[in-house]
């Protein structure tokens, strides 16, 4: 990408001005620190006239933002049709804020450099595109109890979900849409439907 933006006789600033980055995150993307999503290597490709050449390395960098063992099912997911995830440690990574993305993040162990944090939010948000796309996949998702109720994001919970816990019913909401959906799950419902589904687990 330098040289052809060399080439082109344009400053790093002007450059990002065309594909909407600032000069720092296009020296960023030139050094490696950073991957530049699918979009963003097409429309660089164009600024740049490089005629495609760009663009014939898109899958390859873009398989590149993820760890090696999520790499397969990051081009699963991007081409189903239909996902249904059930979770039980954390939030699924389509419905996780920025915010909760780093607060996982930032406690691996062993810890992440900034700049493989920084990759990594990039990645998981370039995911999050699947939840705009046309025609749109069907989706469900399914969360342990669990997950709602752990702190992640800081000491106020994280911004991912809202969880107001009574001795009737975990009320959750989609930080996505703040006015809503409410949706109210009953201790008794939720033992209905984990009961037959723990009980399969032995067949």
């Amino acid at each position: 990408m330098k040289a052809l933006r060399s080439r082109q006789g344009l400053e790093r600033e002007e450059f990002g001005k065309r594909i909407g980055y600032s000069a720092s995150t296009v020296a960023s993307f030139e050094q490696g620190r950073r991957i530049p999503s699918p979009r963003t290597i097409e429309r660089a490709d164009e600024v740049l006239s490089a005629d495609g050449l760009l663009a014939l390395w898109k899958e390859e960098v873009e398989r590149a933002q993820y760890p090696l063992f999520f790499q397969g099912m990051a081009a699963l997911e991007k081409e189903a049709i239909e996902l249904v995830m059930y979770d039980t440690l954390v939030v699924n990574g389509l419905l996780q804020t920025e915010e909760y993305m780093r607060a996982l993040l930032g406690m691996r162990r062993p810890p992440l450099d900034p700049e493989t944090i920084e990759l990594r939010v990039a990645a998981r948000l370039a995911r999050q595109e699947l939840l705009d796309r046309r025609p749109a996949p069907l989706l469900s998702f399914v969360m342990d109890e669990s997950v709602l109720r752990r702190p992640y994001g800081g000491a106020e919970g994280g911004q991912c979900v809202e969880v107001a816990v009574g001795t009737a019913a975990a009320h959750v909401r989609d930080s996505k849409a703040v006015a809503g959906p409410v949706l109210t799950v009953s201790r008794e419902a939720w033992a209905e439907f984990v009961g037959p589904a723990s009980s399969q687990r032995d067949v």
